[in-house]
C-alpha cells in the first residue's frame, strides 16, 4: 500500500497544491482543516506522516504536535511542519517540541516534496522500496510480481494487496478491521469474515509442500506476518 500523508492545513490553495503533487508522486492523501479533525484522523486513519501548519484556526499545530508525540501509538509519527515563522527561536521551538523538520513558507514544493520522501524513506522504508522482502518472499512493485525461493506465485488482486500490507508490516500485529481498511478501504461494504477467507487464499498461494506459513494468526487480535524464515 502507498505511504498515506495527512495534511493539516487551513489554506484550502496550498492544499490543493500539496495533494495533486503528492497523489502525483503516489502517495495516498488525507486532508484536515482544523487540530481537532486532525488529532481524530490520526487516531483513525493511521497515516504514515503528517504535514502540519503551524496556525491553524483553535488547536494550534504546535499543540497538535505536542498531543501526537504524547501518545505511545503515534510518539514516533514523522511530522513536518509548515510555518511563515522563521526566526531562529521559532525553529528551535517546533523541533523541540517534537517535529522532525521544519519549513518555513513561502517554500518550494519541490523541496517539500523531497523532505516528505527522505523522511518516509528514513522512519518506514517499506512504504516507499519498489521491492519488499520477507520470508523467502519477493514482492516486486515494479513488475507487480510475487516469488517465493525463486517460485512465481499466482496472487490474485485483493491477496497481493493483502500480501503488501502485511509485508510493508512485518512482525506487527494487524487487526481484521485494518486489514479490511487498507485492502478494501473505509467505505467498503465488507464485513470482517471476508478478511479471513481472503488470508486463507493468500495462504494457499504462497505455501507449497513443507514450506513455512509466514502469516500467523494471533487468537483475539487478528494476523501477523513473520518477515524471516
Amino acid at each position: 500500500m502507498p505511504a498515506k500523508v495527512l495534511i493539516v492545513e487551513d489554506e484550502e490553495s496550498l492544499v490543493e497544491i500539496l495533494r495533486y503533487n503528492l497523489q502525483a508522486a503516489g502517495y495516498t492523501v488525507v486532508h484536515a482543516a482544523s487540530g481537532t479533525d486532525a488529532i481524530m484522523i490520526v487516531r483513525e486513519e493511521r497515516p504514515d506522516l503528517i504535514i502540519l501548519d503551524w496556525m491553524l484556526p483553535g488547536l494550534a499545530g504546535i499543540e497538535i504536535c505536542r498531543q501526537i508525540r504524547a501518545r505511545p501509538e503515534t510518539k514516533a509519527l514523522p511530522i513536518i511542519i509548515l510555518t511563515a515563522r522563521g526566526e531562529e527561536s521559532d525553529r528551535i521551538r517546533g523541533l523541540q517540541t517534537g517535529a522532525d523538520d521544519y519549513v518555513v513558507k513561502p517554500f518550494s514544493v519541490s523541496e517539500l516534496m523531497a523532505r516528505v520522501t527522505a523522511l518516509l524513506r528514513r522512519v518506514s522504508p517499506d512504504r516507499i522500496a519498489d521491492t519488499l522482502e520477507g520470508n523467502g518472499i519477493k514482492f516486486d512493485r515494479i513488475a507487480h510480481r510475487v516469488t517465493r525461493f525463486g517460485r512465481e506465485l499466482n496472487v490474485g488482486p485483493t491477496e497481493y494487496r493483502l500480501l503488501e500490507q502485511f509485508m510493508e508490516n512485518k512482525g506487527r500485529v494487524l487487526s481484521r478491521a485494518q486489514l479490511l481498511d487498507g485492502t478494501w478501504g473505509r467505505d467498503a461494504e465488507v464485513d470482517e469474515r471476508t478478511v479471513d477467507v481472503h488470508v486463507g487464499r493468500l495462504r494457499k498461494a504462497i505455501v507449497s509442500g513443507n514450506q513455512r506459513d509466514p502469516i500467523r494468526t494471533v487468537r483475539g487480535a487478528g494476523y501477523v506476518f513473520d518477515g524471516d524464515e
